[in-house]
């Protein structure tokens, strides 16, 4: 008797499917594409709130309206503040016809305006070119080829090639491992730095003079 290959090929795709649901259940979803449930906004000009620089747009996509007359600067913060070990993943781009700018990813982030307006993290750098960078808030970590990848705060990625052009998404990847951090952009392996002197904090985005979107922003504890 021949199989049955409509029976067959449904359980297939029901095994795949199980597999993908299995493979993801721990993952965090940070931004919900909808709403600001979950985050908190700190600006440095006061009487400002979260929805004068920060909105939605169709997509799911957290528009932040950095270039302003005023020169605010700040972030969204996770509420939750306890994350540790984990790759979290994103989407950013500056918006075409804009000249990019700065922004950047806060991990790690705890003692609020440790440097202005900014919170004791270690910052993943997305300024325009120069994605990839670590730059210390109030922290401290260790990088191979000091004496040549670090100028003060600032901890030099290994290629400034790996950005897409304005416009177009690009893909952030943030390994959190213990004392480690490890970042990729667009699948280049871009910086690794070792001892870093916080490891557990709230993950921030930061309002930093430019106009930036981000999206699918997403996190997976690491394996125990």
């Amino acid at each position: 008797m021949k199989p049955n290959t409509t029976a067959l090929f449904a359980a297939a795709c029901l095994a795949v499917a199980n597999l993908a649901v299995a493979a993801d259940k721990d993952e965090i979803v940070l931004f919900n594409g909808k709403s600001f449930d979950d985050w908190t906004a700190v600006l440095s000009i006061p009487g400002l709130k979260l929805e004068d620089i920060w909105s939605v747009a169709p997509g799911g996509v957290l528009v932040c309206k950095g270039n302003r007359p005023d020169k605010v600067r700040g972030y969204i913060r996770t509420t939750r503040d306890d994350f540790h070990d984990y790759t979290l993943t994103l989407q950013w781009r500056f918006p075409a016809g804009t000249p990019g700018g700065n922004s950047g990813v806060l991990v790690h982030a705890s003692t609020p305006n440790a440097l202005g307006v900014w919170p004791k993290s270690m910052e993943a750098q997305l300024n325009h070119k120069n994605a990839g960078d670590i730059w210390v808030i109030g922290t401290t970590c260790e990088i191979e080829n000091a004496d040549k990848r670090v100028a003060g705060r600032r901890h030099f990625n290994l290629t400034d090639d790996s950005e897409r052009p304005i416009g177009e998404w690009n893909d952030y990847k943030i390994v959190c491992d213990g004392d480690q951090i490890t970042i990729w952009v667009n699948d280049d392996l871009v910086n690794h730095v070792t001892k870093c002197s916080v490891s557990t904090g709230a993950i921030c985005l930061q309002a930093e003079g430019a106009d930036v979107e981000f999206r699918n922003i997403r996190l997976k504890p690491l394996p125990k």
